[in-house]
């Protein structure tokens, strides 16, 4: 489980295929010593799990839904990726409960200054953008933010300074694409639902 709060903007040292899937080897400030084989971080979002480490760089393999399913397929050696590392008992929760699994791709459509903020709408994928509510939570490339307003299937969110500039929502350009995963509780709540 993860927060969404953003502990380190990590890059993509190195991509391979493999005989089993695809193999992102990522440099990283995150103290390796503390981060054992077969930990969970959160790559934009995405749960990956460490197989391998040496000095300043972790990597990670990733099944080919994976890369289906996620903007991972996208990912070229020197881009910046969002990381955060699994969250503890006992740790504050900054954010919101992130289970680091992408539920769908959306696509940027604008980003607007107001003031020393951005104002970012994303067109969320169908049906997922009923899961979306004003004042909502919703994880963005693995970054935990409140929705200001919904319009169909696109929604709005506002990004202070701080994570505008030590995130890689900074970099985002109008036809991006983003990872999404809604609240854990509006799944739910929407499963209940359906099977009531």
């Amino acid at each position: 489980m993860f927060t969404g709060i953003v502990t380190d903007v990590g890059r993509v040292r190195s991509v391979r295929d493999t005989n089993r899937d695809r193999r992102f080897e990522i440099e990283t400030r995150f103290d390796l010593a503390t981060i054992d084989i077969g930990a969970s971080v959160s790559h934009a979002g995405c749960c990956l799990t460490v197989v391998e480490k040496g000095g300043g760089w972790f990597a990670v393999e990733v099944s080919g839904e994976t890369l289906g399913l996620t903007t991972l397929s996208d990912w070229a050696e020197g881009r910046p990726v969002n990381l955060e590392r699994a969250a503890r008992v006992g740790d504050e929760l900054g954010g919101h409960i992130v289970s680091g699994h992408v539920d769908g791709v959306g696509e940027v459509l604008s980003i607007k200054s107001e003031g020393g903020s951005h104002r970012v709408r994303i067109r969320a994928p169908r049906p997922l953008h009923r899961y979306i509510a004003p004042k909502g939570s919703i994880t963005v490339e693995g970054v935990s933010l409140t929705v200001n307003e919904v319009e169909d299937d696109v929604f709005g969110v506002n990004l202070i300074p701080h994570t505008w500039d030590v995130t890689t929502l900074g970099t985002l350009t109008p036809g991006s694409r983003v990872n999404l995963e809604i609240d854990m509780l509006a799944r739910y709540l929407a499963r209940w639902r359906e099977t009531a």
